[in-house]
């Protein structure tokens, strides 16, 4: 068997994930780690190679369903490392965290994966908590991962009012403060966003990524 020299390995980890294969990022991830190479190095191999690949689909030389399955292949990749950090009780570089989730009685995600993965690249660690989230999974998650931002996505003019709602929710727990809420969502608007209190509204991914950049430099 021919050994595999660190340079080969952090070559075929980028490569797996270019072609978006989830399986080979994950193996290259795993003999990564078995070679003895940092996990910090890996994961800023992962991170840095999203990031071009995100260049080059705003480039439009990558297609987004291309883009989210990379995505899907990083979120493996990152899953193996967490282990590894929290085996050695070491933490990664901090990175602004994004809880996001489409809201109670909606069940659209296609909007919601698209925003993932666009934030996944522009650098934010994103927690997707999925669809028809309760108000109640939505506060665990916050008091849980302490965000940077929360998202709410509501597709439906009839579970657009559950955004408010949560909202409030959070105030009666007295952790609306904690962390800034971003609204949207074919249902959502600007000015319903501005009505219930949000602090940022996104009318697509891009300017919700834009959005979130702002917040997250104040």
């Amino acid at each position: 068997m021919i050994k595999m020299s660190k340079e080969d390995i952090l070559k075929e980890l980028r490569q797996g994930l270019i072609n978006y294969d989830k399986d080979a990022t994950e193996n290259a991830t795993k003999k990564a780690l078995e070679k003895g190479i940092s996990p910090f190095e890996v994961r800023k191999v992962l991170i840095d190679t999203i990031k071009e690949l995100g260049e080059e689909f705003e480039k439009l030389n990558f297609f987004l369903t291309e883009l989210m399955m990379a995505a899907d292949a990083l979120k493996a990749g990152l899953a193996i490392l967490e282990s590894k950090f929290l085996e050695k009780d070491e933490k990664p570089p901090k990175r602004a965290i994004f809880v996001i989730g489409t809201v109670k009685g909606d069940v659209h995600d296609i909007g919601k994966n698209i925003l993932s993965t666009m934030l996944m690249v522009e650098g934010f660690d994103v927690v997707d908590l999925g669809v028809d989230v309760s108000n109640s999974a939505f506060v665990d998650a916050v008091e849980r991962y302490k965000p940077d931002i929360l998202g709410l996505s509501a597709l439906m003019t009839t579970t657009r009012p559950m955004q408010k709602e949560l909202i409030e929710h959070l105030k009666e727990r007295g952790i609306r403060e904690k962390c800034k809420v971003m609204v949207g969502g074919a249902a959502v608007t600007r000015e319903f966003a501005e009505e219930i209190g949000a602090d940022g509204y996104g009318a697509d991914a891009l300017e919700t990524v834009k959005v979130a950049k702002k917040l997250v430099a104040k």
